[in-house]
């Protein structure tokens, strides 16, 4: 498989299903988005999780691409059948943020982002994975788009703050709260 088609000079692209549209088309935007959390979860992974996390991490890359597939999918077009988020996959982020919780001090304060390396990178994540769910709600206003995708960017966002905390607290980092001058 070449990896340059020449068929994008042009600045258009094809959806699965063949619709060409431009490179700055909102499904395109929020695809490429979502790929570009996929790098930062990456990245947080190469940084050093533990095990588990790791494990959790590798499942969130492997939804994303299914979340990938689905943006990039023209809903009335597209007959090619994609893989499908469920109810386990936002159960399963729910699982991981209340056990984290669980452990972890009560949250007092606004937590500014910041402590480590891995922990900054956590936070980057979070704010693209906000990102990445804005542009999928207003997506959504324009074109069908799975409710579960909204809801399991929704759900990730949570997760990568916990892990942030979580990550703090097991390397004995203070967190930055944000005292508010008043």
């Amino acid at each position: 498989m070449k990896i340059y088609t020449k068929t994008g000079d042009k600045g258009e692209t094809s959806l699965i299903g063949g619709v060409r549209v431009p490179k700055y088309h909102l499904r395109i935007e929020c695809y490429g988005t979502v790929d570009e959390l996929n790098s930062c979860i990456g990245l947080i992974r190469d940084l050093g999780v533990e095990a588990d996390q790791d494990a959790v991490l590798r499942q969130v890359q492997d939804r994303l691409f299914v979340i990938g597939s689905l943006l990039a999918s023209d809903p009335e077009r597209s007959k090619m059948k994609v893989p499908d988020l469920n109810n386990e996959d936002i159960a399963l982020l729910e699982t991981e943020i209340d056990n984290m919780n669980a452990v972890l001090p009560e949250l007092r304060h606004f937590i500014l982002p910041g402590g480590s390396v891995i922990v900054s990178h956590c936070h980057i994540a979070r704010c693209v994975c906000r990102r990445a769910e804005r542009l999928v709600v207003h997506l959504a206003e324009e074109s069908f788009v799975d409710q579960q995708v909204i809801i399991y960017l929704n759900r990730l966002s949570d997760y990568l703050f916990v892990l942030a905390r979580k990550l703090c607290f097991d390397h004995g980092i203070v967190e930055n709260t944000w005292l508010p001058r008043l």
